[in-house]
């Protein structure tokens, strides 16, 4: 197999496991803020409980996304040393803020796991907020890395040479502050609708109206209206994003909606797969004139098509597929949270049928593949560039051989990590039901952080 192939192959696969952890690790610290926050507001144990039971959870996977992380460092290191010439003199800054962010994250945790018993309501909540926003930095200034990708700024290349250097023009490129929301709103739904399946599912196999039903219920509640709120935002932001790509990417634009010839009053092409051969959207159902509303809103707007560009140049077009089942989920999702809400809030059940519990466990596993088709969008959208029409894929990676023995190990690695962390999550909490530790909440003979 070609080695770019090979390289890219590695890379992705690297990218795909670690982006649950790191994805996950910004949600879930949100939750348990939300929780303790309620906990301090109603007095209610329950939420005091959820908060250090997400928190035992977020620990271990914590634990597996730090060396996944490392990884991945390791990697663009040695299979794109002709990308990393470029990144570590003009893009350095994300990587050495960075490490400041995941300190303030892993001390204010500490704080928060060892010593929430003994310090004041407030001090708590403000260890929780230092732990969200250092969970948060960190990914937006690394994904701040892939923003430049797209949109380079701060730099030019003279006969070969990389000179007038601005790093802080680089760090605030173009997309910096879309591609920035981007990653926090879609984290945040992430998070909230994982625990939201995980409450779900446990309600299923919990008799209605026993106490440990309430407890995942109120869970439930909290999970999907934080997540149905963030994944509206997201989707606000979405149209954000598609501005930016007719800006400052139109092929990838294009490629997203199987558009080849250069129109006003573009459609928007909805589900189908693009037909390279005959040029058109196979089987999707089009929208007349919006994508020249998103893309400018106005269905004026001329939208470049593929066509206008050399071919060469063009995404794959299997691009379309990807971008319409990330956006398909976040609609659902949104939907989910939109139909718990009129059912018990304005219909007033005192229980979900079991045809939509089954659609919120699934809520959990559909937003991390939504994660998993915009990070392959975004990346592969982007080809055949590494930086946008700068450095080329080609010209960037190793030519060092032997990357077909790294995968197979890297891939057998990422196996052994999969099943080790779930089968912890489950020996702990086969071992820590919630009644057992609702009943040492409500006893306070043993302190809830041992």
């Amino acid at each position: 197999m070609d080695e770019l192939v090979l390289a890219r192959s590695l890379f992705g696969t690297t990218m795909a496991f670690h982006i649950i952890f790191a994805t996950l690790g910004v949600g879930i610290p949100l939750m348990i803020l939300v929780a303790e926050i309620m906990y301090q507001r109603t007095n209610d144990l329950d939420y005091s409980v959820m908060a250090k039971r997400w928190t035992k959870a977020f620990a271990v996977l914590l634990g597996v996304g730090i060396p996944t992380g490392t990884i991945a460092g390791v990697q663009l290191s040695l299979l794109w040393p002709g990308f990393m010439e470029v990144i570590g003199r003009v893009m350095a800054l994300p990587f050495q803020i960075e490490i400041y962010a995941f300190f303030i994250e892993a001390l204010f945790m500490s704080i928060y796991v060892y010593a929430a018993n003994r310090i004041a309501p407030w001090m708590r909540i403000v260890s929780l907020i230092l732990v969200a926003i250092g969970g948060l930095a960190s990914a937006v200034l690394i994904t701040n890395v892939h923003a430049f990708e797209g949109t380079p700024a701060g730099f030019n290349i003279v006969n070969g040479e990389i000179t007038d250097v601005d790093p802080w023009k680089a760090f605030f490129n173009p997309s910096f502050f879309v591609t920035a929301g981007h990653v926090a709103l879609s984290a945040y739904v992430v998070g909230s609708f994982t625990i939201a399946s995980v409450a779900a599912f446990k309600m299923l196999r919990t008799p209605f109206d026993s106490r440990v039903y309430k407890f995942h219920g109120k869970a439930l509640m909290i999970c999907l209206f934080v997540g149905g709120v963030f994944a509206f935002l997201t989707a606000i932001n979405g149209h954000e994003s598609a501005q930016k790509l007719h800006e400052y990417q139109p092929e990838k634009l294009a490629a997203a909606e199987g558009l080849f010839d250069t129109q006003t009053h573009a459609p928007l092409a909805i589900g189908g797969f693009t037909n390279r051969a005959e040029q058109e959207v196979k089987w999707g159902i089009e929208v007349p004139w919006a994508l020249s509303f998103l893309a400018g809103n106005s269905f004026d707007t001329e939208v470049i098509g593929l066509n206008d560009f050399p071919e060469e140049y063009w995404p794959p077009l299997f691009v379309h597929t990807l971008f319409n089942a990330m956006v398909g989920i976040g609609s659902l999702l949104i939907l989910l949270a939109l139909v718990a809400y009129v059912w018990k809030k304005l219909l007033k059940k005192e229980h979900y049928p079991k045809w939509l519990m089954w659609l919120f466990v699934a809520g959990g596993p559909l937003s991390i593949l939504a994660i998993e088709f915009g990070w392959i969008f975004a990346c592969t959208g982007r080809q055949p560039w590494t930086i946008y029409r700068i450095l080329s894929t080609e010209d960037s990676v190793t030519a060092t051989g032997n990357i077909a023995v790294l995968f197979i190990l890297f891939v057998t690695v990422y196996a052994i990590l999969a099943v080790a962390v779930v089968l912890v999550l489950l020996y702990y909490f086969k071992r820590n039901p919630p009644q057992k530790d609702i009943d040492k909440a409500e006893s306070k003979e043993i302190p809830l952080s041992t």
